[in-house]
């Protein structure tokens, strides 16, 4: 019998995307019985709105999960390997937002507009995992296009905003920015190089083929969720100065050739999407105009003049929202309309 509210906790409350989970669950209405706010020592205590109530910060514990039924983690890979299977072994079902379980076989790795079904597999490990950023405006772009036409190859280069590594990105993104402007000291923790006014093409580590971690989990990520486990797929990340949003262009090769028109369509009447996209008068997504929306943002839509086959799109979705914590509440609602927890 499905229940009328749900006991929630959020294990990385005051972290960038915990912050922005917690506003979510209010703005969705998301039928709330008791939410559990978790974060480390050095936060505990903080006194966090939701909606009328002031909710205190508690420090996560082994027990932090006793009559939960929801628990969305956003503390980091180490955090869930840790707390994810206790929160399982005290009933609750976990939607983790790390890397932790993704390419785990037993673990669904999911979109609601693109895989919805696989929510079902949770109970295997009592795990649900939300996919990188990234990965999540691709794929919610790739599905209706793939769906009709079979796409053979992929090569994307994304453009990825310093909220994607938290909030120590957006600060050092600000105080670099006001150190330049004021003849100041710059600073480096974050990130490598210098990020204001800058473009880095390394996000996360660099394997031996000279891809990065990044990269990697956009490839294999994208692969897992559209079941095509052999689908060519060549990415760049490129680390960019903007506070919220990450870009993609999107190069497909595929099965057939498809019109412009045509692409604009099916991606018109794909759930999860809006078309942006009317060069005359320069309309097309900008990070800036997606900051706070839930829709995945497509356009400059054209055939690719290389290949008789080929298609290229630009893709923007706001990172911490769709591609994180809007996507692991879909998996909620999803759970619940399907009776799963």
């Amino acid at each position: 019998m499905k229940k009328e509210n749900y006991n929630v906790a959020v294990v990385g409350a005051t972290g960038a995307v915990g912050e922005e989970m917690r506003e979510v669950l209010e703005e969705r209405l998301f039928p709330i019985g008791e939410l559990r706010l978790l974060a480390s020592e050095r936060s505990a205590g903080q006194v966090l709105k939701f909606g009328k109530k002031k909710i205190c910060v508690e420090i996560l514990r082994e027990n932090s999960f006793k009559d939960i039924d929801i628990a969305l983690f956003a503390a980091g890979g180490a955090v869930s390997a840790k707390f994810a299977p206790m929160a399982v072994d005290q009933g609750a079902v976990v939607i983790d937002n790390t890397a932790q379980f993704r390419m785990e076989p037993e673990v669904p790795l999911v979109v609601p507009e693109v895989n919805p079904q696989e929510i079902a597999h949770h109970v295997r490990r009592g795990i649900v995992a939300n996919p990188n950023c990234s990965t999540i405006q691709l794929v919610v772009a790739l599905k209706p296009i793939h769906d009709v036409a079979h796409i053979r190859r992929v090569v994307v280069s994304s453009y990825q905003s310093v909220s994607g590594a938290g909030r120590s990105g957006i600060n050092e993104l600000s105080q670099q920015s006001i150190a330049l402007f004021n003849g100041g000291e710059l600073k480096r923790a974050k990130f490598p190089h210098q990020i204001a006014f800058n473009l880095l093409p390394e996000i996360g580590s660099f394997k031996d083929d000279g891809y990065t971690s990044e990269e990697w989990k956009m490839a294999a990520e994208t692969r897992k969720i559209m079941h095509e486990p052999e689908l060519p797929l060549s990415a760049t990340c490129v680390r960019v100065p903007v506070y919220i949003g990450h870009s993609a262009a999107v190069h497909v090769e595929l099965s057939r050739t498809m019109e412009a028109e045509e692409a604009s369509e099916i991606l018109r009447e794909a759930p999860g999407i809006a078309v942006q996209d009317d060069p005359a008068v320069s309309f097309y997504p900008q990070p800036w105009a997606s900051t706070g929306r839930d829709e995945v943002f497509v356009g400059r839509i054209r055939q690719d003049s290389s290949h008789p086959k080929g298609l290229v799109f630009w893709v923007v979705c706001d990172n911490l929202r769709k591609g994180a914590a809007l996507n692991a509440l879909q998996i909620a609602e999803e759970m619940i309309s399907r009776k799963l927890v």
